[in-house]
């Protein structure tokens, strides 16, 4: 069984790769801990994992780099489409199954728990599958507390554990 956080946002360029990286640098401090992104898209203008490695300053042990990296800066589902690349759940549970229960992992989710992985799968029933702790990363612009409680509302109805916000950006 995994140990760690799932870190999902309230939408995309909610904070999640910062709130990781903080994980890191924080749980580093008395256990073991690994970080994963295994679903990446747009990863020719924005590489999640080699921001967290760089500002959590990770050593190649604490990084998993392998996951599903696709080009275009979309939703997952259509950027698999699109570079006819599938990401099936058989994919998925596969990739999950190679982490090793000796860490606690912050694994970083793809935009918000309703964004669609393929045509059956959203990002919540990949959560769900994990079992982990969820933290939601959360901007502080106009419209988060709408966006934070419905993506709460939603990890609640399914049981998931949330662990807690935190909000990035300025004060408002």
């Amino acid at each position: 069984m995994l140990r760690g956080l799932f870190v999902t946002g309230t939408d995309t360029g909610a904070g999640k790769t910062v709130a990781s990286a903080a994980l890191m640098l924080h749980v580093r401090q008395f256990a073991q801990v690994r970080y994963w992104k295994p679903i990446e898209t747009g990863i020719e203008e924005d590489d999640d994992t080699a921001a967290v490695r760089e500002l959590a300053a990770c050593s190649d042990d604490e990084i998993r780099s392998e996951g599903i990296r696709l080009k275009r800066p979309l939703s997952p589902h259509l950027a698999a489409r699109l570079s006819g690349q599938p990401i099936t759940n058989q994919k998925l549970e596969k990739m999950a199954s190679a982490l090793g229960a000796g860490a606690n992992w912050v694994i970083e989710g793809a935009g918000g728990v309703s964004v669609p992985i393929n045509d059956s799968c959203l990002m919540i029933d990949w959560i769900e599958q994990l079992g982990l702790p969820v933290l939601v990363a959360a901007r502080s612009t106009l419209g988060t507390i709408n966006h934070t409680l419905l993506t709460l509302d939603a990890l609640r109805n399914r049981g998931l554990q949330v662990a807690g916000v935190v909000m990035s950006g300025e004060p408002n």
